[in-house]
Parts: structure tokens; C-alpha cells; sequence
């Protein structure tokens, strides 16, 4: 099994402590997935990719929304299907994520997968294949 570096340092967006808010479309953009459709998802995707899926938060309150993290200008290129919700900086509307500190106290946030040297964004196509055989 090939383990992945972590992190020397957090990126940027990440913050030191705690969480913050990030505008999506500046330093990611993000697909946001529901409850059991997202951890489903999330599932397949870390499966597939031996657990080095890249950067997806998870809520632990309300809809339990999970926020997987592209690249940024990239969830635009795809025809996400209901009840995916892609947020970029697409100039119609602006959308920020929760981003949790990579250590410590942060809930209601979490990482159920964290950015890494090689996997700092998850693949918008690969993504977007599970996502499809998800809601079929």
C-alpha cells in the first residue's frame, strides 16, 4: 500500500484553529452532496482511490452536508445531477464553505478525507462518474 505525505503545512485556505468561512471559486470550488447520498459517495470515491481522495468536509449538524473540494473554476465543466449542488465563483451568486483546522476542536466540521501534497483537490471527473452512478 502506497501511503500519501501529509501535509508539511496546511494550505492556505485552511485555517490554523478552529474553522472559517472560505468564498468558493477562489482557492477551490466545491460539489455539495446531503446526508447518506454524500457519505455514499464519499465512500466509492475514498474506495476507489485507496482512501487519497482529497479534501471533503463533512457537516455534523443539520443536513449533514459533505463538501467535496475541486479545483478552482473546474465543478462548472460538469452537468451535475439533483441533489448535487456545484459552488464556484461563477458570478451568479456566491457561495462559502466551512473549512475546518487540520487539528484540534472543529466541530461542527470535520475532514472525512484531508488535502495531502499529491491529492490536494478531489478529481472533478472522477467525481462527477460516481456522483452519476449514485443518484441512478
Amino acid at each position: 500500500m502506497n501511503l500519501r505525505k501529509p501535509l508539511d503545512s496546511a494550505p492556505t485556505w485552511v485555517p490554523a484553529t478552529g474553522h472559517a468561512l472560505r468564498h468558493a471559486g477562489v482557492h477551490f470550488d466545491a460539489v455539495r452532496i446531503g446526508g447518506f447520498l454524500g457519505e455514499d459517495v464519499a465512500y466509492r470515491l475514498m474506495a476507489f482511490t485507496d482512501f487519497q481522495a482529497g479534501p471533503i468536509v463533512r457537516e455534523a449538524t443539520g443536513e449533514r452536508n459533505l463538501y467535496f473540494l475541486l479545483p478552482p473554476r473546474t465543478a462548472a465543466a460538469y452537468a451535475w445531477p439533483a441533489p448535487t449542488r456545484a459552488l464556484s465563483g461563477n458570478g451568479r451568486s456566491e457561495a462559502y464553505v466551512g473549512i475546518p483546522a487540520l487539528r484540534g476542536t472543529t466541530w461542527p466540521l470535520d475532514w472525512r478525507s484531508r488535502p495531502t501534497l499529491e491529492d490536494p483537490f478531489v478529481e472533478p471527473g472522477l467525481l462527477h462518474q460516481f456522483v452519476k452512478s449514485a443518484v441512478r
